[in-house]
């Protein structure tokens, strides 16, 4: 039987792997092709795996996608879940390619060792995805990164910079995204930079997820040759590194409440705030005065983008033309009364990732943001608050 490729997208925090496992999947739709899904995220509230599992792509309960939380891939407790995941994916049926997105804390290497001894599945593509902006800012075009890392060679400590090098030193492919933010000028910086650190490495730039399927489809069997020094210098050091779920200072904090945001100081937090250390923050929410609308909230570094992903069902009942008949009007009320929260459906779950030093701060600053029990009985009485947030949104498409 012939071994199923296997592709990996590798990537820091905010990189935009979901954005490119997303335009995989419509391209794979179209050309009606059997794919397998694995997502991973180190958070507990699991963002990116609810928003792809709720996509046309997979029914509900379909083996062929497979999310792991709660801890990342790399380490011996993900490995673990990652073989129990591909055991019940294929007790199903057998895809025609695994797409593996992993956490923007996840070390390619263990999961480069692990596909080398597994007989039904063949490693083709290790994708490394590059935030251009980031690398433009924090790394000064990339480089920075080299003399950065040396530097933590010296001092003995391991951090985002060791994780960011080796992901790039790992890969066999490099997508550069986010590549509009920045001056065009900049880009052959970049990609000698990089070129500095894996001289063998194709470079591409892709806007808004764009990679064409069949390059993925087309991709040789990964050259376990290539790396395999790598691997014996490394290993020692990333031994001592595979039971933390949290590694290179990085924590996840989750933030859960019923409340909305108050939007002007929501706004003014971000705009004072966010700053290096805060390198993600993901999950749903919503503000009193748009509060039908379910919004998604994607930050990463210091950009945020606010994406409608529907309407609470709560705010469905509340608005006199939503054209429902009498019976589908009952069922919704007895969906939205089982939910726990003051406001039907409606909530704010929130995960920010980032260097332990930051994330504490900035997540009891968001939490100060929501709403006062004085304010609420002014927002349900009517009243409206200063909203500095656009009016524009990008709008996900499943």
């Amino acid at each position: 039987m012939p071994k199923v490729p296997v592709l990996i997208l590798n990537g820091f925090l905010g990189s935009g792997k979901t954005t490119l496992l997303t335009s995989l999947l419509v391209q794979s739709h179209k050309r009606q092709l059997s794919i397998g899904v694995v997502v991973n995220d180190m958070s507990e509230l699991d963002v990116d795996g609810l928003l792809v599992a709720q996509t046309e792509f997979f029914e509900k309960n379909d083996r062929s996608f497979q999310s792991i939380y709660s801890c990342v891939l790399s380490s011996k407790k993900g490995l673990k879940k990652l073989s129990d995941s591909l055991n019940q994916m294929m007790q199903t049926r057998t895809p025609e390619l695994l797409i593996i997105e992993t956490s923007g804390s996840c070390h390619p290497m263990p999961l480069i060792e692990f596909f080398r001894t597994q007989p039904q599945f063949k490693l083709t593509g290790v994708l490394t995805l590059v935030d251009s902006a980031m690398i433009d800012q924090d790394y000064d075009c990339g480089k920075q990164l080299v003399p950065t890392m040396q530097r933590n060679v010296q001092n003995q400590q391991r951090d985002t910079t060791n994780l960011l090098v080796e992901q790039i030193m790992f890969c066999s492919h490099l997508v550069l995204t986010k590549v509009d933010r920045i001056q065009k000028n900049k880009l052959p910086e970049i990609a000698q930079s990089i070129h500095e650190i894996n001289p063998f490495v194709s470079i591409v730039s892709v806007p808004w997820g764009n990679l064409p399927i069949d390059d993925v489809l087309a991709m040789p069997e990964y050259d376990f040759h290539r790396v395999a020094q790598l691997i014996k210098e490394l290993k020692p050091t990333f031994d001592l590194e595979r039971d933390d779920d949290q590694p290179y200072n990085l924590v996840a904090n989750v933030i859960k409440d019923d409340r909305p945001f108050h939007p002007q100081r929501l706004w003014d937090t971000c705009q004072q705030h966010l700053g290096q250390h805060i390198y993600r923050s993901k999950g749903f929410f919503y503000l009193p005065n748009r509060d039908k609308l379910s919004l998604l909230w994607n930050q990463a570094a210091s950009g945020i983008n606010l994406e409608v992903i529907g309407s609470w069902r709560a705010g469905i009942l509340e608005d006199e033309d939503n054209g429902l008949d009498e019976m589908e009007r009952k069922g919704l009320e007895k969906i939205v009364a089982k939910e726990p929260g003051r406001f039907g459906d409606r909530r704010c779950h929130l995960t920010v990732i980032g260097d332990k030093t930051q994330v504490d701060w900035f997540t009891e600053s968001l939490q100060r943001c929501f709403l006062t029990e004085v304010e609420i009985e002014h927002w349900k009485s009517g009243g409206t608050f200063p909203d500095p947030w656009p009016d524009t949104y990008v709008t996900r498409e499943c």
